[in-house]
């Protein structure tokens, strides 16, 4: 059993827009730079750790993305070894499954 919980792409823009949450973009800098969800904030797989996530991230519910869901499973396992008391969510599809359900994303 995982150790972290998935989440729909409509229900985690209702949290984001209430204020709820926080969204983690796990992908490379340059997959961000092409597409991306608005405020969600970049930290890499290979670099994800709980000391790099945003203040007030002990707080909020942290949903964490990647392009289909596979490296964002890997880091949702990383943080929440890191720490336990962290809500954490995997975005199921990513990005991929974000844009096809019609939500907004930034492309350069």
């Amino acid at each position: 059993m995982s150790s972290y919980q998935t989440i729909d792409p409509k229900t985690a823009k209702e949290w984001l827009d209430k204020g709820e949450a926080i969204l983690v973009d796990v992908r490379e800098a340059d997959e961000h730079r092409d597409v991306h969800i608005l405020d969600a904030h970049l930290i890499p797989l290979n670099k994800v750790c709980c000391d790099k996530l945003p203040k007030d991230a002990s707080n909020k519910k942290v949903v964490v993305h990647c392009k289909l869901g596979g490296r964002s499973a890997q880091a949702c396992e990383k943080l929440k070894s890191e720490n336990p008391n962290l809500e954490i969510y995997n975005l199921e599809g990513g990005i991929v499954a974000w844009e096809s359900a019609g939500l907004k994303v930034h492309k350069s």
